[in-house]
């Protein structure tokens, strides 16, 4: 029994200081509070709305009254998240849709892009949270490295094909979940797909960066439309997009019981995206990154128009929307 209490003592211990060492505790931020009609007649469109973050952000977009259309690939799944929501929200609350998106498909985007166009009057807020982290190495059905085709590709032809329907709503609204671990990669333009090597790290990393250097691009082509683009890391999160890490039995419990120390929760890490969303101050603000609700200063590699540009070529040719 000692040894047994011993060798638990001394792993517990030795998770919790790599814990301290990757996870430095985490700004603790007060929780939003805005007027319950301040989201009365908008619709906002949230990609990964059935868990984590997406969740969190849906369920209080819908106590302020709003129109959550929820986009996911897990239908069942998304059914019983919109259910908790509901309960969460109270009786007077907005409306919930849900729509099935599947990111890792070209094809599904266009399709649910034509049916929120033919739907839609408008969409005042586009939401673009899901994603994938650190999976095996797969493809989409389009050929694309996984974590570069949906943290990315499968965003930027969304908010494309959504981009008529934003101008005439405006002004409204985009808003890209990316993270800081984007710090950890550049862009690869030699092997984008990652076909000669693949380090799922870098490759998510890839895919974050990237999400930065689209919205950059973006926002300059949106000047003077009124419709803004802004990003945000939400620091460290409990949510299922660490399922694909792998953790030893022995590790896991501490693993688990060390996250509820330094992670935040799916509603702490939902606060700067719901800022972003409903925020009178960042009303016009338009190309910037965000944390904690402030903004936030970035690497001079997520900030290279040149990049952003070149990328933002490629990305169009990938997805079909140039030759």
């Amino acid at each position: 029994m000692s040894t047994a209490v011993l060798i638990a003592a001394v792993v517990g211990g030795g998770v919790l200081y790599v814990m301290r060492r990757l996870f430095p505790a985490q700004k603790a931020g007060k929780l939003l509070r805005y007027p319950a009609d301040t989201m009365r007649g908008k619709t906002v469109i949230v990609t990964g709305a059935n868990c984590g973050i997406g969740k969190a952000l849906a369920a209080e977009l819908l106590k302020l009254r709003a129109r959550v259309i929820m986009a996911c690939r897990d239908q069942r799944s998304a059914e019983e998240a919109a259910q908790d929501i509901k309960k969460q929200a109270g009786p007077d609350q907005g409306e919930v849709v849900i729509k099935h998106l599947d990111l890792a498909s070209l094809g599904s985007v266009r399709r649910f892009c034509e049916e929120i166009n033919e739907e839609e009057s408008k969409i005042d807020v586009l939401i673009n949270n899901a994603g994938i982290f650190q999976c095996p190495y797969t493809k989409t059905e389009d050929g694309f490295e996984m974590q570069l085709g949906v943290n990315h590709l499968g965003h930027f032809l969304l908010t494309h094909l959504l981009l008529d329907l934003l101008k005439t709503s405006a002004p409204s609204r985009i808003v890209v979940v990316s993270s800081k671990l984007y710090k950890y990669g550049h862009i690869n333009f030699d092997d984008l797909n990652s076909e000669n090597n693949y380090n799922k790290a870098f490759c998510y990393s890839q895919s974050k960066l990237a999400n930065l250097l689209f919205t950059l691009e973006l926002a300059r082509q949106l000047e003077g439309t009124e419709v803004t683009v802004n990003a945000l890391t939400p620091g460290v999160v409990r949510t299922r997009l660490g399922r694909h890490v792998q953790i030893s039995l022995l590790a896991k419990p501490l693993f688990y019981l060390a996250s509820l120390i330094f992670f935040k929760s799916p509603l702490e890490g939902a606060q700067t995206p719901l800022y972003l969303a409903c925020s009178p101050e960042v009303e016009g603000v338009s190309g910037k990154c965000f944390a904690n609700c402030e903004e936030e200063e970035l690497m001079a590699k997520a900030t290279d128009e040149q990049a952003a540009k070149k990328l933002w070529d490629i990305s169009s040719r990938m997805v079909g929307l140039t030759n």
